[in-house]
């Protein structure tokens, strides 16, 4: 079995815990969604990394609020890179599978999608109802 990487970032409205756990638990939601073969029993670890101006709650405590309890978490602040996209969560899960890298699926929602130019970048429904830009590499 190999351990692959699955990417995904989500820009952050305001440097609150509401609004980067919200804003987190529904980017791992993508990342599922993307992912469907995806088990959380065959996740080794994720690593979430935010930007320098976002301190108000850890990432990871989002994934232990979808019930991802038995998974390592590890949560580090990025340097603060001028001119970077402000207020970004991002997320590096580690999985343990048999699926090829051209199987699996990174999600970059939102502003974030920018991160990526290099995709076409598809619409989607958001929680909420309203269209919200999304890249989902495959």
């Amino acid at each position: 079995m190999t351990t692959r990487g699955i990417r995904g970032a989500t820009q952050i409205s305001e440097d609150s815990p509401d609004a980067i756990l919200d804003a987190t638990r529904e980017l791992l939601s993508a990342i599922l969604d993307a992912n469907p073969a995806l088990d959380t029993e065959d996740i080794a670890s994720i690593f979430f990394t935010v930007t320098h101006d976002l301190n108000a709650a850890h990432p990871a405590l989002a994934a232990r609020q979808l019930g991802w309890v038995d998974v390592p978490l590890l949560c580090a602040q990025e340097i603060p890179v001028p001119n970077s996209m402000p207020r970004v969560v991002r997320v590096l899960i580690h999985w343990n599978t048999d699926r090829p890298q051209k199987e699996i699926n990174h999600v970059y929602l939102g502003r974030a999608a920018a991160l990526r130019p290099d995709l076409q970048i598809p619409a989607r429904p958001s929680l909420n109802g309203h269209k919200k830009e999304t890249v989902v590499i495959t």
